[in-house]
């Protein structure tokens, strides 16, 4: 189970008690799950009103935060492309897994001052993801501009003869150049139609020159063929051509562009490889920033709605539970027999309204507990997109 709950508790004679309590009923009697300690610092309270207006600006910070590491994890997985398999040990946060972060979660002095206010805190996490997800945009669309226009020519190196650059195909012989009068076309002939091709193509216009043509090469549906002719019946070659389901191919032989075209493809190939490294670290290295900033917005929101929910002066024991897949409803239950005496407007379950919005209660939380609930899913991969 990738799913994890953060909850909050009011400090009984301490919060040890309360997390001993908490444990021994949900954890070593029952084992309906595996808790964690989460350690939140002493943050600066505030007022009341600073308090509610805050909560609601954070559940919607919390919202952008998780689906801009959505977004990193999932573009990740798409420039690794065929190393997809391998996106789950890139998704690290401070060089550990996701689960193990979570657990042993310490909050960051460095980062997030908490002398600071909890709005400037907030503010702080904001203008970072944001930074971030503007970032992701600008390599994001420099990296698939270049694959795109890499995986265009690649398609014309692979593709049937009627699309597919015919110049890696063809040589220098197959053609007559330089000269005043005559000309070389290619033609794509339907592999039904090569005998009606080699006994008839003489005769689809005047000037043509007689047994010209040659059979170059084919695919499964496809044969390509040269013919040499006037050039002023080419065009009405390609006309009567088509009527007989034969296809001139707009082609002309020049070495340089066509070694141009191969260099571009070169080059092309050397500049993804030279931009994949880089874009990888970087992914990383900001997915593990945007993870590390979204798992501080929960200590936030927990620590602001602790104080709303359970008044000053703060005392109250944040949880991480891991919960056993079989025994939610279980666990559930336990938790609300637990707690359920802090509110009896929620029943000791989500009864209330789905969209309950009360400052200092719900705060438009879809669930709403008498208990600090919030969830957490640390499963970062799109199975769709595998």
């Amino acid at each position: 189970m990738t799913e994890y709950w953060l909850i909050s508790a009011p400090g009984d004679k301490t919060c040890q008690q309360t997390w001993e309590t908490m444990n021994n009923v949900t954890s070593k009697q029952n084992n309906l799950c595996e808790n964690f300690k989460f350690h939140i610092p002493d943050l600066k309270v505030g007022t009341l009103d600073q308090l509610v207006g805050l909560s609601d600006d954070l559940g919607k910070l919390d919202a952008y935060v998780e689906q801009v590491c959505r977004k990193l994890s999932a573009y990740l997985g798409e420039v690794l492309e065929d190393n997809r398999d391998k996106l789950q040990e890139n998704l690290l946060a401070n060089n550990t897994d996701l689960a193990t972060y979570i657990t042993r979660f310490q909050w960051d002095m460095a980062k997030y001052p908490t002398k600071q206010s909890l709005r400037n805190i907030a503010d702080i996490i904001s203008k970072q993801t944001g930074q971030i997800e503007s970032d992701l945009k600008t390599k994001s669309a420099a990296y698939n501009s270049l694959k795109g226009n890499l995986q265009n020519l690649e398609k014309k190196q692979t593709g049937s003869l009627l699309t597919r650059n015919l110049a890696d195909l063809v040589k220098k012989e197959h053609f007559i150049l330089d000269s005043e009068y005559l000309t070389t076309l290619l033609v794509i002939v339907p592999r039904a139609n090569i005998n009606d091709w080699q006994a008839n193509y003489e005769k689809i216009t005047d000037m043509i020159v007689p047994r010209s043509s040659q059979f170059i090469t084919q695919d499964q549906d496809y044969a390509l063929f040269n013919v040499t002719l006037f050039k002023k019946v080419a065009e009405e070659f390609k006309l009567h051509a088509r009527e007989k389901k034969f296809v001139v191919r707009d082609f002309v032989y020049n070495e340089e562009e066509l070694a141009a075209g191969k260099n571009e493809i070169t080059k092309l190939v050397t500049d993804k490889k030279k931009q994949f490294g880089p874009l990888v670290r970087w992914l990383k290295v900001n997915f593990s920033e945007a993870f590390c900033a979204w798992i501080h917005l929960k200590a936030l929101r927990v620590f602001v709605e602790s104080v709303l929910r359970y008044g000053l002066p703060v005392n109250f024991q944040a949880i991480l539970i891991h919960p056993n897949k079989k025994s939610i409803k279980r666990l559930r239950d336990v938790l609300n027999q637990l707690y359920g005496h802090l509110d009896g407007s929620a029943s000791g379950s989500a009864g209330m309204s789905d969209n309950v919005d009360i400052p200092g209660l719900g705060f438009g939380q879809n669930e709403y507990y008498a208990y600090v609930f919030y969830k957490l899913n640390v499963d970062m991969i799109d199975s769709k997109a595998l």
